[in-house]
């Protein structure tokens, strides 16, 4: 993988999987301390994106398993809007 911001994969259309690797990529460039500053301003910019991208996939399951619904037996029966009130 190179390490060029914008040479890669748009973040919005990254996996929360694949967001995960390359933030852990960034933060390993940005820890090592060893690019210019113009680079690690733009490692910075897009270190942000993906941990949004993270955050926001991670709330975004949480709300889909906070909706499965479940029978009196503990079985799951499908989901419910999260809208419904």
């Amino acid at each position: 993988m190179t390490s060029d911001p914008t040479a890669q994969t748009p973040v919005e259309n990254m996996s929360f999987e694949q967001a995960m690797r390359e933030l852990e990529t960034v933060v390993d460039q940005l820890e090592r301390g060893d690019v210019a500053l113009d680079k690690s301003i733009d490692l910075y910019d897009r270190g942000a994106k993906l941990k949004k991208r993270c955050e926001d996939e991670l709330k975004r399951a949480e709300e889909k398993v906070a909706a499965i619904t479940l029978d009196a037996a503990g079985t799951p029966t499908g989901t419910q809007s999260l809208d419904a009130g």
